[in-house]
């Protein structure tokens, strides 16, 4: 039975496939260079869009239920919130690809939130925030660990595809002469 960290990387990676495999038939297809967008520049096809929505609804639900399994919603209790956060890093488990997993013996698990708030002389400073506390790293259970894991990845691949929406709306407003300043 593959578990849900199996699960997100063949889903990653079925999308990336089938990116691939649009981006060749597009090359296909070209004309000539000159009068064609660079690929940064392209717009996505329907198709395209229909897949990453769908993807996008996949992880969403499950981010959801990780959100309740981890209880989450202790700490932050409006789902939608979560996002506000800049960043999302574990202490405690390594995520690096050389250290993928594993605990760190004598270490806490913990999911620590990052934001950035004005201190006294309005100079914006880093702040973490505890979102979820789960004990000693030799006593965290498998299962467990891996749904810790999961949340954070899942969470990082959602504020992935929203700093990807800002920006394509950037580039749309320098679309429209009359937006600019």
């Amino acid at each position: 039975m593959s578990n849900s960290l199996d699960r997100l990387k063949a889903l990653s990676s079925k999308l990336e496939e089938k990116k691939r495999e649009k981006n060749a038939a597009k090359e296909v297809k070209r004309d000539t260079a000159s009068d064609q967008q660079p690929p940064e520049l392209r717009q996505d096809t329907p198709a395209e869009t229909e897949m990453t929505e769908s993807v996008r609804t996949e992880n969403i639900k499950r981010l959801k239920a990780l959100y309740m399994i981890l209880g989450i919603y202790e700490k932050s209790p409006d789902f939608d919130k979560i996002f506000i956060y800049k960043a999302m890093n574990l202490s405690g488990i390594g995520l690096k690809e050389e250290d993928f997993g594993e605990v760190r013996e004598g270490k806490y698990i913990q999911i620590i939130a990052i934001t950035y708030e004005p201190d006294k002389n309005g100079k914006k400073k880093a702040k973490n925030i505890s979102l979820g506390y789960f004990g000693k790293a030799e006593a965290l259970q498998p299962e467990r660990k891996n749904n810790i894991i999961e949340f954070v990845l899942r969470w990082r691949y959602e504020k992935a595809f929203q700093n990807v929406e800002h920006y394509k709306e950037l580039i749309a407003k320098l679309k429209s002469p009359d937006r600019l300043f």
